[in-house]
């Protein structure tokens, strides 16, 4: 890629110019960007600069506050890729003057003026001409055949490909691969470098010992004209490719992969040593290895794509009932209170934004009910809500099943394996027992945080994924910090949003609403008629602790459904025995009529004032018995009119 310099106009860092010399650019607050930037508006990879068909491209990596190109006056969001143009202005973070904005200047790269040898497209994959080692040719390109069908992956594939072009053309040194990614609709993305192989001692070809620079200016014409070529003497004043010069490129040719009139990429072969021309038979040589690896390359691709949608499917399927009845109304939580509501309330402040929220509450409260909520009511409601509980698995079994493995990486490994993390992209990844993740996976969930990057068990690239973390925990993390089972930075990380469940004891307004949904749902689940709850009961339930919480309500009323005869009230003889206990501190009789407020409201005053006379009207102790807190009690007994 050309040098590219990028001035800091405004903002953090004004007056600062960076010169950079990479294969891609990325820009950002992280520190592994090549430009790293300071400021509110900043995101940790904000953007990229990458090479493309028709020269530089930049592109939005999906930040909050996006980014716009400025030029000649006019000013356009990025919403796809869009090619570079020296001078370019960049603004990350809106319109004001706290935004960013980086102005980039770059020497566009020449095109090979002296191009010995151009073969179109329909020209090439014939076999080549008699020449001497024509039978020695014949039998590495079987051997290159019989390699291109045994390779597995788009990764092998590459690299046989490689590896085939030193053996075919004895006078390189190098062959690199770069496939074209274009979006879905066909239109032309970056072109990525994806492997470069070295001829070593012995003829052998391998990996390189260092980076290796790469030239753009024969894969882009390569690409624009769909045709191979041929270009030598390459130091020649005739060039005027920056590139080719910067890699010592004496002589190069240019072979395109394709499939139907699609092009997938190049084969590109060089020769970086001494000034030896290649000759019009390599070019043939190597069209008809290209003919055979390019429906090597687009299989394997479609496989990839293939393996990729059976597993989205699979785990899909897995929580489709789930999500279903979400949009059914299951993720509805059900409560009037006053802790409801304003859960509820913080709950819609945080929905549409992707700051990382953390959920705390006791087993059982519903903590992922309400990340279900917090998902459904969110921009990202038409993709993946995935829960994974992280106390249920052993470490490495929890790292493969979130981050994905390759085969081979460990013992059962037998095929690649994507992880919760890139099922979930685009969508939210719920982690309920945050408190209960192993240390070295805490560092892993970090890195996802803050640079959007996993990286599979024995994979050697990182992929990018866009997902909310949405975490929860029945422990308090600020003392698992201090014991130092959690990771402090960690903490602030998820802590940015934290949400608080109410147990059900502190709400025992929205028991007898909460019984009223669960019996309506298991009543229609089983086909069942209920006429409903007696008043002793439904006093009993509201009476009852709940160390469960509203699982454990979920559960009773459950057990009530199968055991009431049809057409019958739920009497207190069908209640577990804890729960029927409770019926020891309920009036004998209640009020018959009278709306199910004030009749709750009765069953309260009675509680409240039987708790009071057994602690000596102690409201500290009194308090404590009930679950609650002082002041909450000051509250219920100025509600319950007790004096």
């Amino acid at each position: 890629m050309a040098r590219v310099a990028i001035e800091v106009l405004t903002g953090q860092g004004a007056g600062r110019v960076e010169e950079i010399d990479a294969e891609s650019i990325r820009i950002g607050k992280g520190a592994d960007n090549q430009v790293v930037l300071g400021g509110e508006r900043v995101a940790n990879a904000h953007l990229r600069i990458v090479p493309g068909v028709a020269g530089l491209l930049v592109e939005d990596l999906g930040s909050d506050e996006g980014t716009s190109l400025e030029r000649r006056g006019e000013r356009t969001a990025l919403t796809m890729p869009v090619p570079l143009e020296p001078g370019d202005v960049l603004v990350l973070g809106g319109d004001d003057e706290q935004a960013v904005r980086l102005r980039v200047r770059f020497e566009p790269e020449g095109e090979p003026e002296q191009i010995v040898e151009v073969r179109p497209l329909d020209e090439l994959g014939r076999k080549p001409g008699p020449a001497g080692d024509a039978a020695e040719r014949l039998g590495a390109l079987l051997g290159a055949q019989r390699a291109l069908g045994g390779a597995a992956d788009l990764e092998s594939v590459v690299t046989v490909l490689a590896d085939a072009a030193l053996s075919l053309v004895p006078r390189a040194t190098h062959a690199t691969v770069a496939l074209c990614e274009n979006d879905a609709e066909g239109r032309p993305g970056p072109i990525v470098t994806v492997v470069t192989r070295v001829r070593g001692p012995g003829n052998q070809p391998g990996a390189p010992r260092g980076p290796v620079p790469a030239t753009r200016s024969v894969v882009r014409q390569v690409v624009r004209d769909r045709a191979a070529i041929l270009a030598a003497d390459a130091p020649s004043e005739s060039f005027s490719s920056e590139s080719l010069l910067g890699a010592s490129i004496r002589s190069t040719i240019g072979v395109p992969l394709w499939k139907g009139n699609d092009i997938l990429g190049v084969l590109q072969v060089d020769n970086r040593a001494a000034p030896a021309m290649f000759e019009a038979r390599d070019v043939d040589a190597l069209g008809v290895l290209a003919a055979d690896a390019s429906l090597a390359v687009a299989n394997a691709r479609l496989i990839a794509r293939l393996e990729l949608a059976e597993q989205r499917l699979e785990r899909e399927n897995h929580f489709l009932k789930g999500r279903e009845r979400a949009r059914a109304g299951g993720t509805r939580i059900v409560g009037a209170g006053k802790a409801i509501v304003e859960l509820l309330r913080q709950l819609d402040k945080v929905a549409d934004t992707r700051v990382s929220v953390l959920i705390e509450g006791e087993t059982g409260s519903g903590k992922e009910l309400v990340a279900s909520a917090l998902h459904y009511r969110s921009r990202r409601r038409d993709q993946l809500f995935v829960a994974q509980n992280c106390a249920a698995f052993p470490e490495q079994l929890l790292e493969s099943e979130l981050f994905g493995h390759k085969r081979g990486a460990f013992t059962g490994a037998t095929e690649d394996r994507k992880g919760l993390f890139e099922v979930a992209d685009g969508g939210t990844l719920f982690l309920d027992e945050i408190g209960e993740m192993p240390l070295g996976l805490q560092a892993k969930l970090l890195r996802v945080l803050q640079e959007g990057e996993v990286r599979p068990l024995g994979a050697t690239q990182v992929r990018q994924v866009n997902v909310r973390i949405v975490a929860a925990t029945n422990r308090k993390l600020e003392d698992e910090v201090a014991a130092g089972r959690f990771r402090e930075d960690l903490f602030y990380r998820l802590k940015v949003f934290p949400l608080r469940v109410p147990p059900l004891r502190e709400r025992r307004e929205d028991i007898p609403p909460l019984a009223s949904h669960f019996l309506e749902r298991y009543a229609k689940e089983l086909a069942k008629t209920v006429a409903g709850f007696g008043q002793e009961t439904l006093a009993a339930l509201t009476t009852y602790g709940w160390p469960g919480n509203v699982r454990e309500l979920e559960n009773e009323i459950q057990r009530l459904v199968i055991q009431v005869e049809p057409g019958a009230f739920i009497t207190p003889d069908l209640l577990s025995p804890n729960v029927r206990g409770a019926t020891t501190a309920v009036p004998q009789r209640v009020a018959a009529s009278g709306t199910l407020k004030e009749r709750v409201d009765q069953v309260e005053r009675v509680i409240v004032l039987e708790v009071l006379k057994e602690h000596d009207n102690n409201k500290t102790s009194a308090a404590k018995a009930l679950g609650i807190t002082r002041e909450g009690l000051h509250k219920k007994m100025k509600l319950l009119g007790i004096g």
